[in-house]
């Protein structure tokens, strides 16, 4: 989810390694790149500690036990395991606030993501009046990946589009060439990190060790430079009912008859 170039798919490989020998775990590292389907790397029986997005998390798409999520770099996050959805127009676009949008071009990526589709369809639903159910003429959905979305807008594919903010941050730092010519429109709430999960059957004493190496990371000395690539603070603690808000969002917009961003 985000190895946004090589360079920081390589810190979080050196991150999990850390993370395994301080938990005294054996963990493999395995490529998984995007747009590979994430559903199906999360119902494998043999996670360690794999990256899972919060809504999934909570629906229960996969039976996974949450370890830690990272708490970001970002003033946004207050120094909490919390991210929101930076909604992205092209720099050029005349757009000044997101009304100026509506009757246009944006898009989501996939129905179980919460930054690309449940943080969206949330704060677009404040904005829906008997009058005006759908606010967009065209909306394109299944993009898949944020790197798409981003591209999507940049290409003029789409007016506005919605990326997870740390994945931002990681490739406008990574990667500017990828952020230049777009700009920030409008953010969402924030809500509970993306996590690092493993599979239902790993016994507990393993969950243990590796929830307490994930949180005590921010103290060891291996953790500062990778920390300073991958513009963090720490890990905090996780579990399934962390995630239980993004259900209270999904639950409002479905109750409102807004089952998609429109």
């Amino acid at each position: 989810m985000y190895a946004v170039t090589p360079e920081v798919e390589g810190a979080w490989q050196a991150l999990l390694a850390h993370v395994a020998d301080d938990a005294a775990v054996p963990l493999r590292y395995e490529p998984y790149p995007a747009p590979l389907p994430l559903e199906n790397l999360w119902r494998r029986q043999d996670l360690g500690a794999v990256f899972m997005c919060g809504f999934p998390i909570a629906t229960g798409l996969a039976q996974v036990i949450p370890l830690a999520a990272p708490i970001p770099r970002a003033p946004w996050a207050q120094r909490r395991a919390l991210y929101r959805t930076d909604l992205i127009v092209r720099e050029e676009a005349p757009y000044r606030t997101l009304e100026d949008t509506f009757g246009g071009r944006a898009g989501w990526t996939v129905v179980h993501s919460h930054s690309g589709f449940n943080a969206l369809r949330h704060h677009l639903l404040a904005y829906r009046t008997p009058t005006q159910p759908a606010l967009y003429g065209e909306m394109t959905g299944n993009l898949v990946t944020a790197r798409r979305v981003l591209d999507s807008v940049r290409d003029g594919r789409i007016d506005v589009g919605p990326l997870d903010a740390y994945w931002h941050l990681l490739i406008a730092r990574h990667a500017p060439q990828l952020t230049q010519g777009i700009r920030v429109l409008a953010s969402t709430e924030t809500a509970p990190m993306p996590a690092f999960v493993a599979g239902h059957d790993v016994d507990p004493e393993t969950v243990r060790r590796l929830r307490e190496a994930f949180t005590g990371a921010a103290g060891r000395s291996w953790f500062a430079p990778l920390a300073q690539q991958l513009l963090l603070e720490g890990f905090a603690a996780a579990s399934r009912a962390s995630y239980a808000p993004l259900l209270e969002w999904d639950a409002e917009a479905r109750a409102a008859g807004y089952a998609q961003p429109a």
